[in-house]
């Protein structure tokens, strides 16, 4: 989990917030659907600051696949959210860390768009892995946020950290409401373990004019990461994958998951090929398997993250 870092980013800035906003709508492109091979390495956890949910996807025939961050069903009946962190039996003493000098840097602003880059006093990870917009070159960050236009100021919707390669994004927020959480986080690339599940990132680029990031990987090979769809409702990426990540999967889930009530994601529903609808179950339960798409959510709200969205992996294509 990333509760110190976004507690950090909370005492530097805060993002403006505004009841409407005007995205610029994307069209989606159809995908060929073809399934992914699910794993589940979740483990029991009773630190709601760590991520025990782990499902990896797999298949190196896949070459374009959709990300979703949704609001969850019952958003609209919230009257108090929830996104304080909670460090009850937590002991992260263990957890490496590199030291680093803070700063907080205005990377790219436009009428659409302004990402906002971060260095905090340590991370697990060196922050070694440069962000380009264009011809500037920003290096030394942990974490970078995407901010786009509403109302009269700006609202994040997305945030990722180049040394681990980590993504999480969500919708813009249904009225009456100002701010959603952040919850679960996505892993876009070859996945390996360095003792977590991360991507290893040589680059990340912006194009603003396409609203969209191109990740160059370590391992080889690179993906495009597009915003497709922001609105009240969900937020959609679409991602292409140039080369192929070979045995290693393509992409994670990574969340938590303490109790029934103290959980980012609970749930867990997926459509197996050939299945005339969706199989459902409790996501420490779910055996894995063959999908054309999943779900990641939480059907009751949760004492952590409550206004957090669901994840939807899916459509999986292996056309370019």
């Amino acid at each position: 989990m990333r509760a110190y870092a976004l507690l950090l980013v909370a005492l530097l800035v805060l993002a403006p917030w505004a009841a409407q906003a005007q995205p610029v709508p994307r069209p989606n492109a159809p995908i060929t659907p073809v399934a992914a091979d699910v794993r589940n390495d979740s483990v029991p956890e009773a630190c709601a600051e760590k991520d025990n949910v782990a499902l990896t996807f797999s298949n190196p025939a896949i070459r374009r696949f959709r990300v979703e961050a949704v609001h969850p069903a019952y958003i609209g009946t919230l009257q108090r959210d929830r996104t304080a962190p909670d460090w009850t039996a937590c002991d992260m003493s263990g957890d490496p860390v590199v030291p680093a000098r803070p700063r907080r840097e205005v990377l790219f602003t436009s009428d659409h768009y302004r990402l906002v880059g971060f260095t905090f006093p340590s991370f697990w990870r060196p922050a070694d892995v440069p962000v380009r917009i264009g011809a500037n070159v920003f290096s030394g960050l942990h974490m970078v946020q995407l901010f786009v236009p509403q109302g009269a100021g700006r609202y994040e919707v997305l945030v990722f950290y180049p040394p681990d390669g980590y993504w999480r994004a969500r919708p813009l927020p249904p009225f009456p409401l100002r701010e959603t959480a952040y919850g679960s986080s996505v892993l876009l690339g070859p996945v390996e373990v360095q003792g977590r599940p991360l991507v290893r990132l040589k680059e990340v680029a912006f194009q603003p004019d396409l609203g969209a990031f191109t990740l160059s990987f370590a391992a080889g090979g690179s993906a495009q990461l597009r915003i497709t769809t922001l609105d009240a409702e969900r937020q959609v990426l679409d991602v292409t994958l140039d080369g192929t990540p070979g045995d290693r999967p393509f992409a994670a889930l990574r969340s938590m998951y303490v109790t029934a009530f103290n959980n980012d994601v609970s749930s867990v529903a997926w459509r197996a090929p050939g299945a005339a609808g969706w199989k459902e179950g409790q996501i420490m339960d779910f055996p894995g398997g063959q999908a054309l798409g999943l779900w990641a959510g939480r059907l009751t709200p949760s004492r952590h993250n409550t206004s957090s969205p669901d994840m939807v992996f899916g459509p999986f294509g292996a056309n370019p």
